[in-house]
């Protein structure tokens, strides 16, 4: 038991890691594409590799820890500077969290995951460093010589790196007070970030008082001393440029690094250790990258390059130490908790009934009555409180998918030979966990087509007018209790000749039938199982499937996908999903005295109607409403209660909507609304069509869940309607 528990966590852990060793590669490709480098990032990335080589260690999962061994020594080189970081050598570190992934997998289902980490550390081994030579760039500036002394070799290397690519060195002498030194430090550190990178800071011996402490730090920077200030207003601090030395006669090469004193005379050990980099990042403070830089916050166009001369990615912002806020709790507890939940919310439809019962009696019971009352409010509030607390610890950001989603972006471009940037909007919009996880497949999916089929190659787009770069925008945000993500791109579109033309040829459509469709209708195709127009197949797509898949996945989480197409212009992938499936109000019905429910996240509203103004249009009923035409199912003939032809004398019809399509459900009588907790109907009858689950009412009443997204598939569906002639109810 305590061996599986501590199994249990060391996943946990480890891949929370494996998640953020993907950021920190994102974040370099898209520094290394702008031609810049992002130490931050390199240093987390280095830190994430050396925890879980030893959590590896510490759990004895030896074959993942021989390979952070040999990732680790990479990324120390790296590090140094001693190998230069290309997308080739980027490529081998994705291969490697991937690795990871992969041997996490087989380490929790035993599965054999196909690493060969041998294989994978002679190519390491393999990779050729880049001489340093023998210039020295800091000979050419007046830099004290007992500071560099205490430089680590990490520390010169930054020092070095800055001043080849240009930019200024300066010194910034700060006195701080001992009781608020550390605040003080990070305060100057988060004024500097995106503007300067600090290469180190010492403290000096010769203090002004006993309750403060001189620092000395070096700062290098594209921007000028007045940027410098600007960013720093507010702290008391010296600032100074470090100068040129004048040009010396012709000359040899310099030798070695040199030792110069320090403002003060007095030569400190530095507050950075050698071995370890200046700053932790925060996975949650960096945006997820794609294959250029990800914008995350704004509206859904692509991130300028920074100007030159910068010493930050714009893609990295907000690097800063935090104490992880988030407990890691498994998520069998959590539904427990949430089942009691349920338990406790019959509990209270039961008071409530007790308690109209009792008011309906003798006036002798009044003040029992009035303390049931009592009772029965407090039970709903505090009920309410805890619903709400466990449905909140239940939420993800998608953040932690749209960080998968860079990655397979990244990978499919560089196989396919395309240049796809990536825009992310909306990645910390949180939906339920569960359908958090289920999603990553279908959106996966979705992504991969886009790149494959949708966005050209940079030859053939320049041809047509447009950017040698494609763009994919991924954006969610939520809509009521649903929360909507949309995935579009700038490509080819989808030629809907093509799409007719292939339908008719597999036999999924008749000519007639084809050519009767409407656009939308048209574009519901491509979820036909089996069905690709691709002329060849991929390791991406084009195999028949897929698509379908997407739709049935999503369809099953109660939501939807539509898509959109422009030929020429690009395509957009709409899916609409319930934020949590667990507690949910749901609307009570009838139909032929049966009692059923449905999610109020679906409904719209709901209405009386005279049968007299329903009206039939190619053998399907609708009704006119607000002057738009809409759709109508009778559930008692789709579930086949009644038959077709029976005449209406009064009814209810409650209008649905999913994504962005609609219907109206006629069914007999509203029966009010409650809090449900829907259960699964079990595995012999989960396929059954246009039901989602039972729920218990809580007086021994079990009702059937009506899936509204299942029945807007099942009645407006392609192959009912137009396959078989004529509506379904």
């Amino acid at each position: 038991m305590a061996e599986g528990r501590a199994r249990e966590e060391f996943m946990a852990e480890a891949q929370e890691l494996v998640d953020s060793l993907r950021r920190d590669l994102l974040v370099l490709d898209a520094a290394q594409r702008q031609g810049q480098a992002d130490p931050d990032a390199l240093n987390g990335l280095f830190r994430g590799v050396h925890t879980l080589k030893g959590l590896a260690g510490m759990f004895s999962i030896e074959v993942v820890g021989r390979l952070a061994h040999v990732l680790e020594d990479l990324l120390e080189e790296l590090r140094l500077g001693r190998v230069e970081m290309t997308q080739d050598i980027l490529d081998l570190l994705f291969e490697g969290s991937d690795g990871f992934a992969k041997l996490l997998h087989e380490v929790s289902t035993g599965e054999p995951a196909g690493v060969d980490v041998q294989a994978f550390a002679d190519v390491l081994h393999s990779v050729g460093k880049v001489s340093v030579g023998t210039d020295n760039v800091l000979e050419a500036y007046e830099l004290d010589r007992q500071m560099l002394a205490v430089l680590t070799e990490y520390e010169e290397h930054r020092l070095r790196a800055n001043l080849e690519q240009g930019k200024g060195v300066f010194r910034l002498y700060v006195c701080l007070a001992l009781d608020t030194i550390d605040s003080a430090l990070e305060d100057i550190k988060e004024r500097c970030r995106g503007t300067a990178e600090i290469i180190t800071y010492l403290p000096s011996m010769d203090s002004t008082g006993k309750d403060v402490i001189d620092i000395e730090m070096w700062l290098a920077s594209g921007t000028d001393e007045a940027g410098l200030r600007a960013v720093l207003k507010g702290v008391e601090a010296k600032i100074e440029r470090v100068q040129r030395r004048p040009m010396p006669a012709p000359a040899g090469r310099v030798g070695a690094s040199v030792a110069p004193t320090g403002p003060t005379g007095a030569v400190a050990a530095p507050v950075v250790p050698a071995e370890q980099p200046q700053e932790p990042t925060s996975p949650e403070g960096r945006p997820a990258a794609g294959v250029v830089p990800v914008s995350t916050n704004g509206p859904s166009t692509a991130v300028s390059p920074p100007a030159a001369g910068g010493s930050q990615v714009e893609s990295s912002p907000h690097r800063q130490r935090t104490v992880p806020s988030a407990v890691r709790v498994d998520i069998r507890k959590l539904d427990y908790l949430m089942n009691i939940v349920g338990e406790l919310g019959t509990l209270r439809s039961q008071i409530g009934r007790v308690l109209e019962d009792m008011r309906t009696g003798s006036n002798e019971h009044r003040k029992l009555v009035l303390d049931i009352h009592r009772i029965h409010r407090m039970f709903h509030r505090h009920l309410t409180e805890v619903q709400e607390g466990v449905l909140d610890i239940r939420m993800v950001p998608l953040s932690q998918l749209f960080d998968k989603i860079a990655v397979i972006v990244r990978q499919a471009a560089r196989e396919l030979d395309k240049d796809v940037q990536l825009n992310v909007v909306g990645a910390q919009t949180e939906v339920d966990k569960l359908i958090a996880e289920d999603l990553a497949d279908p959106l996966m999916h979705i992504v991969r087509n886009a790149i494959d089929h949708g966005v050209e190659k940079p030859d053939k787009r320049e041809s047509s007018g447009k950017v040698r770069h494609g763009t994919l925008t991924v954006a969610a945000s939520h809509k009521g209790n649903h929360v909507v993500i949309e995935v579009s791109d700038d490509g080819a579109g989808v030629r809907l000749e093509a799409v007719r033309e292939t339908a008719v040829r597999k036999g999924v459509l008749s000519p007639q039938a084809a050519v009767d469709l409407t656009r939308h209708e048209l574009m519901q195709v491509i979820f036909m199982p089996g069905f690709s127009t691709a002329a060849k197949v991929t390791d991406l797509s084009g195999r028949g499937v897929g698509m379908d898949v997407v739709k049935t996945n999503i369809t099953r989480l109660g939501g939807s996908v539509d898509v959109e197409s422009v030929e020429g212009e690009g395509t957009r992938f709409i899916i609409t999903l319930p934020i949590t499936l667990a507690i949910v109000n749901a609307l009570l019905f009838e139909i032929k005295g049966r009692l059923f429910s449905i999610p109020l996240s679906s409904v719209q509203e709901a209405l009386i109607v005279d049968p007299g103004s329903l009206q039939t249009v190619e053998s399907r009923e609708v009704l006119t409403l607000r002057g738009e035409t809409l759709p109508l199912c009778r559930l008692a003939v789709l579930f086949m209660l009644e038959q077709p032809a029976q005449p209406l004398h009064s009814a209810f019809v409650i209008v649905v909507v999913v994504g962005q399509r609609r219907i109206g459900l006629v069914v007999d009588r509203l029966a009010g609304q409650q809090d449900i907790v829907i259960k699964s109907l079990g595995k012999s009858l989960s396929q059954v069509p246009g039901i989602s689950g039972a729920t218990d009412l809580g007086d021994g009443r079990l009702v059937l869940v009506v899936d509204a997204a299942a029945i807007l598939d099942e009645v407006l569906s392609l192959r009912r309607a137009q396959l078989r002639g004529g509506a379904v109810c």
